[in-house]
């Protein structure tokens, strides 16, 4: 059943609108204003909006401003008896999905919503074939954490705030930067990774920052390096506690000025990159021990996510064992095989020294060389051993 909210300071429009959608059998909610409209669409998934323009507090089109800054996808439809054709024009420049004055008519309203629906969906599904394409899986779980960081990243994302993201390996860092990417408003570009921990020290600053031809002796052309690949999308910098003095000192400058300069070259170079950085290490640690700048912490850490790891969430193991036994499933083309209660329980109990990453090489293992279920002995046999 298609849920809509009706927006409207008028209770008798309301009513009445919110009384003709229940009987057409959509569920219904009711806001009085903009501000009030918004907080029930952050906190409900809608498939449409009706809002009238002129309201107390915060009317329409600042409504259809915030969501659109704050990278909300949901059709909206302008209702307004004050309704002129500049008003109509600028309510759809604006993005919203149509105009209707009032009083609506009910088979032109009916047909709008309909078709608003329908756009929703598509936009849903084309946005789920993208992220599947991408490689951007959902933030799975329900426990306080998660749902604090998936809040965090609904709010920060918008921004072009540089974000520093903490916790240890497989926990899914990577996962949060890459939705805080997905969420922002440079989502049309498409993310840039930089894994500092895997690149030598003495080819960190042409991976980051290029080289011109002639640089050093392997520079046989010249190279454009991740910051400038990255201009006008976000650059994410991974393992970044394991990146060279000398590298976080450019690194600095270009947080500071927006510019870099390749190596070997003497041009400034303007960058626009939002900057989301990630690290399994203690970068206060670092600092004391002269491993990493205070400055660039600061610069980087404008807002941190912790990431918890698996074993300061078991409560979410069944959802994440579940969705990775369906995932596997699906991928092998093997039917999706159960897994035993005691079985979960054992599962629970283990440390997770892994986290999400180690529980998914489980889970693959155990549908590998289980049959049509997995029980607590599969576990012991095929992955603790005892």
């Amino acid at each position: 059943m298609a849920k809509i909210l009706v927006i409207d300071d008028e209770k008798s429009i309301r009513k009445s609108l919110a009384e003709i959608l229940m009987s057409e059998d959509y569920e219904v909610d009711e806001a009085v204003d903009g501000l009030e409209g918004l907080n029930l669409i952050k906190a409900r998934k809608y498939d449409c909006v009706l809002s009238d323009i002129k309201m107390p507090k915060c009317d329409g089109m600042e409504l259809l401003d915030r969501l659109i800054k704050e990278g909300i996808e949901v059709p909206i439809i302008m209702i307004s008896g004050h309704g002129t054709m500049e008003a109509a024009v600028e309510a759809v420049k604006k993005g919203a999905f149509d105009f209707i004055s009032k009083p609506p008519d009910l088979n032109r309203l009916l047909i709008t919503i309909r078709n608003a629906i329908d756009k929703g969906s598509l936009v849903n599904e084309t946005n789920t074939l993208k992220r599947k394409i991408n490689g951007i899986q959902d933030i799975i779980g329900e426990c306080d954490k998660i749902n604090q960081i998936k809040s965090t990243i609904d709010r920060v994302a918008p921004t072009d705030a540089r974000i520093l993201i903490t916790g240890e390996n497989g926990s899914g860092k990577e996962l949060v930067a890459r939705w805080v990417h997905e969420k922002s408003n440079r989502r049309s570009k498409p993310i840039v990774e930089v894994n500092c921990a895997a690149i030598p020290t003495e080819l960190i600053e042409s991976e980051l920052f290029g080289h011109e031809k002639g640089a050093f002796t392997t520079a046989i052309k010249q190279r454009i390096g991740k910051f400038e690949q990255a201009d006008g999308s976000t650059l994410f910098l991974d393992e970044i506690g394991d990146m060279s003095q000398s590298a976080q000192a450019k690194v600095l400058r270009a947080l500071q000025e927006g510019k870099i300069t390749r190596v070997g070259g003497e041009k400034d170079i303007d960058v626009n990159v939002r900057v989301v950085a990630a690290t399994n290490k203690d970068l206060k640690k670092e600092i004391e021990n002269g491993n990493f700048r205070l400055d660039l912490y600061h610069r980087l850490n404008v807002i941190e996510i912790q990431v918890p790891s698996l074993n300061e969430r078991i409560e979410d193991i069944p959802i994440l064992t579940k969705y990775f036994i369906k995932e596997i499933c699906e991928e092998y083309r093997k039917k999706e095989i159960i897994i035993e209660k005691d079985a979960m329980e054992y599962l629970k109990k283990h440390k997770w020294t892994g986290n999400i990453r180690e529980l998914r090489n489980v889970v693959e293992r155990l549908i590998i060389l289980c049959d049509d279920k997995i029980t607590k002995e599969d576990i012991k046999n095929f992955v603790f051993l005892g």
